[in-house]
């Protein structure tokens, strides 16, 4: 760095020598040459050309011959006089332009992001909480259509909280500019770790697969008001099931439009729901009661540390559904983006497919890996 600081003092203090030259060189130098020279646009020709015209040579040993010498700063004299002079580099990106750039990596939204198809990332959170305990055990689940099923097991208030979710680009840019489309899997597992009297069973587990049609927002529809900016839009798929058979089945599917947009430090993403009809097959026909169909998630990474609060409910009623809270911080200060401290607490409905008509207040504590 410092030898490549010296070369370019060295290129300006002969760049001075050049123009001092060219007012004091008399008959020793053809006046129509300096104007040929002056009339070259290419900064390096130019630089050339009047090397040759004053009999001087630069030493360009060090530079990248690739780089255009403007972009090191380096300018004739001559060239100064006659236009304004540029800064060396452009300033740094203020802070709500960096925090962009990171959500527009997220999801890839901008040419420059684009990382091509199936490319396995993460989605949802993924991880394990060994330590989770609920206020209400649901030991009797029922759905107006499939009955009551009183559980075989006397499940604990301790459990284990797994969530695996993972996402993948299967095609890029269509219909719309920088539009893609996604495929994600999340799976979430309640596992009663600590019972070893009963061998630890699994109590429920939910699958949700999904299509997303991520459509960044036009650069100058981008800006709202008060410094918030609209970043995307998404159109979604879902379908979530817990695999279970008779009184103990549950599943529904449904599509959604959402809008995300941030400012600084805080970001926002709304949802509304709307569920497709199963039919008679329906083993949960008043799901949306419980669950609610529209979702509010606000996030904000203040440093190190990541919080969100999601807050979902019913658009014709708002009596129902739930809150989630969602905290991490790095286990080693130093790597933010490997292992994270999360914590987790939930209260409301639907918690999980089995319980989604059973109210209950959870606290979950264990480690998360960050977004890749």
């Amino acid at each position: 760095m410092a030898s490549q600081r010296s070369q370019e003092i060295r290129g300006v203090c002969r760049l001075l020598s050049i123009g001092v030259l060219a007012m004091t060189a008399g008959p020793c130098v053809a006046q129509g040459d300096l104007s040929s020279c002056r009339r070259e646009a290419d900064d390096a020709r130019r630089l050339a050309c009047y090397d040759a015209a004053l009999g001087t040579e630069f030493d360009r040993s060090g530079i990248d011959p690739a780089v255009p010498t403007a972009a090191l700063g380096l300018r004739s004299a001559a060239v100064d006089a006659e236009r304004p002079t540029r800064p060396a580099a452009s300033p740094a990106p203020g802070q709500d332009e960096m925090l962009a750039a990171v959500a527009g990596e997220t999801w890839e939204l901008g040419p420059e992001a684009k990382r091509g198809t199936f490319i396995v990332r993460t989605y949802q959170p993924n991880f394990v909480l060994p330590a989770h305990w609920t206020s209400s055990v649901n030991l009797a689940p029922s759905t107006p259509t499939r009955g009551t099923a009183p559980s075989a097991l006397r499940y604990k208030s301790a459990n284990a909280k797994i969530q695996i979710s993972l996402r993948t680009k299967v095609v890029e840019g269509l219909l719309l500019p920088q539009a893609d489309l996604w495929f994600a899997y999340t799976q979430r597992s309640l596992w009663q770790f600590w019972d070893t009297q009963q061998s630890s069973p699994f109590r429920s587990t939910d699958y949700q697969p999904e299509a997303i049609y991520v459509i960044p927002t036009p650069r100058p529809l981008a800006p709202l008001w008060a410094g918030w900016h609209w970043r995307m839009t998404q159109l979604g798929l879902m379908h979530q099931s817990n695999g279970q058979s008779g009184a103990l089945s549950r599943s529904w599917n449904r599509v959604y439009a959402a809008a995300s947009v941030d400012r600084g430090e805080l970001g926002l993403v709304l949802r509304v729901f709307r569920r497709l009809n199963d039919g008679s097959n329906d083993d949960n026909p008043d799901i949306a009661r419980y669950v609610g169909d529209a979702e509010l998630a606000a996030a904000w990474l203040p440093g190190l540390a990541t919080a969100q609060v999601t807050w979902r409910t019913r658009l014709a009623s708002a009596g129902r559904g739930s809150i989630q809270w969602d905290l991490t911080y790095p286990v080693d200060r130093g790597r933010p983006q490997g292992l994270r401290w999360y914590v987790q607490v939930f209260s409301g409905y639907g918690e999980s497919l089995l319980d989604y008509n059973h109210r209950q207040t959870s606290v979950g504590t264990g480690l998360t890996l960050f977004q890749f």
